[in-house]
């Protein structure tokens, strides 16, 4: 349990961390990163599917309509986040960003009530509507409702919905994924290169190595997640979650000196303690389903 718990703290310190790495290539248009982000990603997640002998298990999965249809609508709304999230990252709107990975488990378990037909005990909802607080004081105090925020917590929770409904490992899953985008982003590079507009090239070594690194550093976290998964009990990897957009927020406002006022503060406020009572409720549903002897 102890490597696993570390597999866990590792995955969610690189994506932590991401902001920095993306923002090493906040002169290329976020585009062009996140169309080399999923050949390379692609790249690298074929590799593993190869060394886990996993692609036949691809093949046939594609084979069924059902797996392709939904598969076909997580690569949208996970290509959606990522290109989201890299234009956040470069265009200064880390702490926003942030706020999207903070609200996502509540998200996730409003989107489990609606379509799922789970109840929510009493402490998440109070846990949902302190979030909702949050978010409507943020609009009106601020002036402007946290879309970026909204629309990464809601692509990743309709994401992690669909995850839900499939009977596939994750780097299965990514791998179908990533298929589905490879031939949009191909040509999409293609027209960009040939336009003389192309990110990568002799002429600029450091940007093309970084965008190939962009795919080990994104299938690197997935693989420590998929490790601690299988090592730790879920209540870890609940708690542990919060690291990820937590670094995010100390970057934006400590290192990128993003704005963030007593207004901004407040809103964000009431999702922590949304999150905490969420938390809290979580450890002791936990508990309670532990087995006993």
């Amino acid at each position: 349990m102890q490597r696993g718990f570390f597999y866990a703290v590792g995955a969610f310190s690189l994506w932590g961390v991401s902001p920095a790495f993306w923002r090493l290539l906040r002169h290329v248009p976020s585009a062009d990163i996140f169309g080399h982000r999923v050949v390379w990603t692609f790249g690298c997640v074929g590799l593993i599917l190869v060394s886990r002998r996993s692609w036949r298990r691809v093949v046939e999965a594609v084979g069924d309509r059902r797996i392709l249809r939904l598969e076909f609508v997580a690569a949208v709304l996970l290509g959606s986040n990522w290109l989201l999230w890299v234009w956040a990252v470069t265009s200064d709107h880390v702490i926003e960003g942030s706020l999207g990975y903070f609200m996502n488990p509540l998200v996730s378990v409003v989107l489990g009530m609606l379509f799922l037909g789970e109840s929510l005990r009493p402490p998440q909802w109070v846990a949902v509507g302190l979030a909702v607080v949050g978010v409507v004081w943020l609009t009106v105090q601020v002036g402007t409702l946290p879309w970026i925020a909204l629309v990464l917590a809601f692509t990743f929770g309709f994401y992690g919905l669909i995850k839900k409904k499939l009977d596939l490992s994750p780097f299965e899953g990514l791998g179908i994924e990533m298929s589905v985008l490879l031939l949009p982003a191909m040509l999409f590079l293609v027209v960009r290169a040939a336009s003389g507009d192309g990110a990568m090239g002799v002429g600029v070594p450091g940007d093309s190595l970084l965008l190939m690194a962009g795919g080990l550093f994104t299938a690197g976290p997935l693989l420590l997640f998929g490790a601690a998964v299988r090592r730790v009990p879920l209540t870890v990897i609940g708690l542990t979650q919060y690291l990820a957009p937590t670094i995010n927020f100390v970057l934006g406002v400590a290192v990128y000196d993003e704005p963030f006022d007593g207004m901004r503060l407040i809103g964000f406020a009431a999702i922590w303690a949304g999150l905490i009572v969420f938390s809290q409720d979580f450890i002791r549903s936990a508990r309670r389903m532990r087995p006993v002897g």
